[in-house]
């Protein structure tokens, strides 16, 4: 583990390689799993404010189960904060493009500038998940099967999670954060392979 503040880095975060691969994996992530995404508490009242300008953007099966179920809702395993699902499948948020790749309806509607949040960033930091606990923050990365296509492309572009994310990793915490998680990778990289 690397630690940077009072957060704790996964080295696999620094180590694999992960570049998103829709026309292969067709964004399984938004549509497997038994939980939508995972949300922030704050994150719950920018849902509550933004559906009606997101409500346009999005599929008429998950207005109905944003509609029955609320903008967000609780994981009944955990009691976290997730993203409604339609009929338990797909995230409720999901678009599907002509080509069926999945989409997220928010970031859309934020591409159009009809609103001023991009999306969950539990979405935008995929493949890392975040815990907090009391005295720490612990960054993992989270191997899924339906990934494979994204690993196999990083191995090929060489891309490590870490830069793939840069974006999100910055939108969370920061250039500072960001830089020095950089900073700290050259290192251990520099250890890891002498």
């Amino acid at each position: 583990m690397i630690q940077i503040d009072d957060k704790l880095i996964s080295e696999d975060i620094l180590s694999e390689e992960f570049v998103c691969n829709l026309s292969r994996c067709k964004g399984a992530c938004c549509v497997a799993g038994d939980v939508g995404a995972p949300l922030e508490k704050y994150e719950t009242e920018i849902l509550d404010r933004i559906f009606p300008q997101v409500k346009p953007y999005l599929r008429p099966e998950g207005i109905k189960a944003l509609e029955e179920q609320g903008t967000w809702t609780i994981d009944p395993n955990d009691g976290d904060y997730v993203t409604p699902m339609v009929n338990g499948e797909e995230c409720a948020y999901v678009i599907f493009d002509d080509k069926g790749v999945t989409k997220c309806g928010i970031e859309k509607a934020y591409e159009d500038g009809a609103v001023d949040w991009q999306k969950p960033i539990s979405c935008h930091l995929y493949p890392i998940r975040v815990t907090e606990y009391s005295t720490f923050t612990a960054l993992n990365y989270h191997e899924w099967e339906i990934c494979n296509p994204a690993c196999e492309l990083g191995k090929e572009l060489k891309v490590p999670v870490y830069k793939f994310l840069k974006t999100p990793l910055i939108r969370k915490y920061g250039e500072e954060f960001y830089d020095t998680l950089c900073d700290a990778a050259e290192e251990w990289n520099r250890e890891f392979n002498s």
